[in-house]
């Protein structure tokens, strides 16, 4: 059975890392659940317009937006009891981490794309 994803700020936009997540995802065999609420399909897949749409169980969460939105996402995200919380680089703060913590996550504080194989920097617009 494919592990599961939800890419949080998931982007239409194939520059963006939240897009590239989706795509790193997909190629690693995730089914790959992208959220966001101002699109309806990224990379061929529906769209999620929040946490909550999601189906469960979720085994990762990882998320490419300001730590003020995490914030205001986090309680959301503890509910999805995710094995996994990747924070990643610009997605993180001390007090979002805190906050996490305090839910009970153990955040991972990384790149979700190089932890499934993938170099954010070589996937070009016309690649991956």
């Amino acid at each position: 059975m494919a592990r599961t994803v939800a890419v949080i700020g998931a982007s239409t936009d194939r520059s963006k890392y939240g897009n590239k997540s989706v795509r790193a995802h997909i190629k690693a065999g995730f089914t790959v659940y992208p959220v966001n609420p101002k699109a309806e399909t990224i990379e061929g897949l529906p769209v999620y317009p929040d946490l909550g749409s999601v189906p469960d169980p979720v085994d990762r969460i990882t998320v490419y937006v300001p730590p003020r939105i995490g914030l205001a996402l986090i309680e959301q995200i503890a509910a999805k009891k995710p094995k996994e919380l990747w924070l990643n680089p610009g997605s993180e703060s001390p007090e979002l981490v805190a906050r996490a913590e305090a839910l009970g996550l153990h955040p991972i504080q990384a790149c979700s794309i190089v932890d499934v194989g993938e170099d954010p920097r070589l996937m070009d617009m016309g690649t991956s």
